[in-house]
Order: C-alpha cells, then sequence, then structure tokens
C-alpha cells in the first residue's frame, strides 16, 4: 500500500486529538474560556504535560512507527520506546491530563463530566478494537510487550524493579 503524503498524514494525526482535546472542550465552554482565579493557573503544569506526552507520542508514531494513529494510515513499524516504555498508551494517558486539567482549570462541570466520560471511551476502545488489531498485527512482540508495560500507568502485575 502507498504511503500517504506526509502533510495528509500529519493533518490525520492531529485531527483526532485536536477535536476530542480542543474543539469539543471549547465548545462545550461556548467559545470562550471562563474568568478564573490566579492559583488556578497552577494547573496549566499538569495540562502541558499531558500536551506534551500526547505530542510526543504522535510524533513517534510518525518519526518511529512511520505512520499516525489515524485507522488509514496506521504505524508500519511497532513502537516501544520513549513513553511507550511506562504506559502503553501515553497520547491517551496524555490527553486525559489535559482533559481533567482543563476542566478543573475552568470550573466547568460539563467538562468535568467529559473529562471523565472521555477516559472510559479510551478504555473500551483500546481494549475490544485496538490491542486485538496489534495482536493480529505485531503478534509476539506485542503480546511480549504488554507483559512488561502496563496498558495506562504504573507497573505491571507481579513484576518488581531492579
Amino acid at each position: 500500500m502507498r504511503q500517504l503524503p506526509l502533510s495528509l498524514r500529519a493533518l490525520l494525526a492531529t485531527a483526532i486529538p485536536v477535536t476530542v482535546a480542543g474543539v469539543v472542550p471549547w465548545l462545550m465552554l461556548g467559545g470562550a474560556l471562563p474568568r478564573v482565579p490566579a492559583w488556578r493557573y497552577g494547573l496549566l503544569v499538569p495540562m502541558l504535560g499531558g500536551l506534551a506526552l500526547a505530542l510526543w507520542g504522535i510524533v513517534l508514531f510518525a518519526t518511529r512507527g512511520r505512520g499516525t494513529l489515524a485507522p488509514v494510515s496506521p504505524p508500519t513499524q511497532f513502537v516501544a520506546c520513549g513513553p511507550y516504555r511506562f504506559t502503553r498508551n501515553p497520547m491517551y494517558v496524555g490527553v486525559t491530563c489535559w482533559l481533567l486539567g482543563l476542566a478543573m482549570f475552568t470550573g466547568a462541570r460539563a467538562l468535568l463530566w467529559y473529562a471523565v466520560l472521555v477516559p472510559v471511551g479510551f478504555h473500551m476502545f483500546v481494549r475490544f478494537v485496538e490491542e486485538p488489531k496489534l495482536r493480529r498485527r505485531f503478534g509476539a512482540e506485542y503480546e511480549a510487550y504488554t507483559q512488561r508495560v502496563p496498558r495506562w500507568l504504573g507497573r505491571r502485575r507481579g513484576t518488581r524493579e531492579a
């Protein structure tokens, strides 16, 4: 299969997270940020950390995996470096941090519900769609990876640090 042009792959790579983490929350906030107390600006730190984590995952998909997170142009190479050494889903973890931080920053109750429900959707998608596809696509390499690296955060059960 012929690879999509870089510009189209870049657009596809950013369309999903920009929509989930940017467009939908912006619409939920009525297109404007509310006034927030000064102390809430400290929440920008975890928000930006989440954004950086998600972007790092996207860049690794493009550079190491030779693909995007879009189903029409998935990575052709298995990616298990960078943040993928600590979580199998750094993009989802990053977007979740961003959304939770944004909800707390703005104090928007609807956005808080969104920030709680989106990760539930992520989990269902990962568990029942992504992981079966990755097992078929990368076989034993992916299976060994799932034994070393947790789906979300923390350590794999039964593992200990050296």
